[in-house]
């Protein structure tokens, strides 16, 4: 139960400021900016790892519980709760959103910019470089959190103006849901996922630098 509270509450925080900062950005006339919402997404997931990576692994994105299960370092059994706790706490944070910024459009919902096509291999590759880089990184290491979420922040960086860069289903799934934006929102759900999976292989076939040993949940977006 403590384990899944505390992705619950990872996953709140990492949505509300992430996406609270696109909504803040959009009602302030782009006080914050685009730079400043890719450094409040990495920063998010930075302190979440270094706050509740000792508890749950920080998990915070369903694509990466299922990488981390296949790779072998997270229990099957635990997956569906996590997922489950992801989605809770990004759904909450959502409504927190809307509650405070009911004329917000989108709520910060993830849209492509450019084609669909575009979009889906954009985003397939943002999951393999963000999973790739939390299996390298062990959770015991004390550069974790700052390794991940500087990737985070990278990725959202150069990738926010062509995908959204969302890299995690459960960032992407609440505010389509609660603002009811649902287009393209399955492009958002599948290549997270993915993009995931296929770094697990990747990981595996550089076996010398250690990424493959079997350790405690790995934190990640």
């Amino acid at each position: 139960m403590k384990r899944c509270l505390s992705e619950t509450f990872g996953t709140f925080v990492l949505v509300f400021a992430g996406t609270g900062a696109i909504v803040v950005n959009d009602l302030s006339g782009g006080a914050i900016g685009h730079a400043g919402i890719a450094l409040t997404f990495g920063l998010a997931v930075m302190v979440m790892i270094l706050v509740v990576g000792r508890i749950s692994g920080a998990h915070l994105n369903p694509a990466v519980t299922v990488a981390l299960a296949v790779a072998g370092r997270f229990g099957w059994s635990e997956v569906p709760r996590y997922i489950a706790a992801q989605v809770v706490g990004a759904c909450a944070a959502s409504v927190m959103l809307w509650i405070l910024f009911p004329t917000h459009e989108t709520l910060g919902a993830t849209l492509p910019s450019g084609t669909a096509a575009q979009s889906l291999v954009m985003e397939l590759i943002l999951g393999f470089i963000l999973m790739f880089a939390i299996l390298m990184v062990s959770a015991q290491e004390p550069t974790a959190a700052m390794a991940i979420g500087s990737v985070v922040a990278l990725e959202a960086m150069f990738a926010g103006p062509v995908s959204g860069a969302s890299m995690n289903p459960v960032r992407s799934l609440a505010p389509a849901l609660i603002s009811g934006h649902l287009e393209h929102l399955w492009l958002y759900l599948v290549a997270p996922v993915i993009g995931a999976l296929l770094a697990v292989p990747f990981c595996i076939c550089t076996r010398e630098a250690g990424c493959c040993r079997k350790t405690s949940p790995s934190p990640s977006s």
